[in-house]
């Protein structure tokens, strides 16, 4: 896997969830519609999910590529990045 493949995953998955969450956040304080809740709580426990095994999976491909560790440790600390603000989405969600 080339430098730039590992570094994507991270930074795709990083995008992809807080495109995902801003859409269901605005959409329900614009809308006032509840399925945009029910999809934000959705989003939030199966992209935990799923960015925890990716996280997970990035720190073993690094481990066992060491070829490629900086640069899967890279792409897993940019997923961290969405746990703040997941914590604040969720937050302003459930204030709402």
């Amino acid at each position: 896997m080339e430098n730039f493949k590992v570094l994507n995953i991270g930074k795709s998955l990083f995008w992809l969830s807080f495109i995902l969450g801003n859409i269901a956040l605005f959409g329900y304080i614009i809308s006032g519609n509840g399925v945009f809740q029910i999809i934000g709580f959705m989003l939030l426990t199966y992209g935990t999910v799923i960015n925890l095994i990716t996280f997970a999976g990035l720190l073993l491909f690094g481990i066992f590529a060491p070829k490629y560790t900086t640069d899967a440790i890279k792409s897993a600390l940019i997923l961290l990045i969405n746990i703040p603000i997941a914590i604040l989405y969720f937050y302003i969600g459930i204030s709402i």
